[in-house]
């Protein structure tokens, strides 16, 4: 899979299984992959919303970097470096350490060009599962 092939819009849909607090909640929302001279900008916006509880807005932004050799690198908004998947297997897999934590995520582009992100984190503090579905969006998207 090209870098390039990410860029545009994104329909999104999130599953968060938080196995501490025993609930479930959902996010709806868009991620858009913007076109930057070194790569590409991420940024997710949505409502989230918990049973019980009011729907809250959330984002969050990362940068996409061509790795070489096939892979793609992920980094935090801030340039600090995340993970880095095979970008040629149809369901890498990567991992992050963050003391005390352990982010494990699984990606699958076998549907392509819908496809997924599962992220499994653990903690002293934190114990989630999360599963994002991206569906290419009705406006137009670069290079895919």
């Amino acid at each position: 899979m090209e870098l390039s092939a990410f860029a545009g819009n994104w329909r999104i849909e999130r599953t968060v299984e938080d196995f501490r607090a025993g609930r479930t909640g959902r996010l709806t929302g868009a991620a858009r992959f913007d076109p930057l001279p070194d790569g590409l900008a991420y940024l997710e916006t949505g409502t989230l919303s918990f049973p019980g509880t009011a729907p809250m807005q959330a984002s969050r932004r990362y940068l996409w970097r061509d790795g070489g050799a096939g892979t793609i690198d992920v980094f935090f908004d801030d340039g600090r470096f995340f993970h880095r998947f095979d970008a040629e297997a149809p369901a890498p897999a990567a991992t992050h350490d963050c003391p005390p934590d352990h982010y494990r995520v699984r990606y699958d582009f076998r549907l392509w060009p819908r496809w997924e992100a599962e992220w499994r984190v653990t903690g002293p503090r934190k114990d989630y599962a999360m599963v994002t579905s991206y569906t290419a969006s009705p406006e137009p998207r670069a290079g895919g």
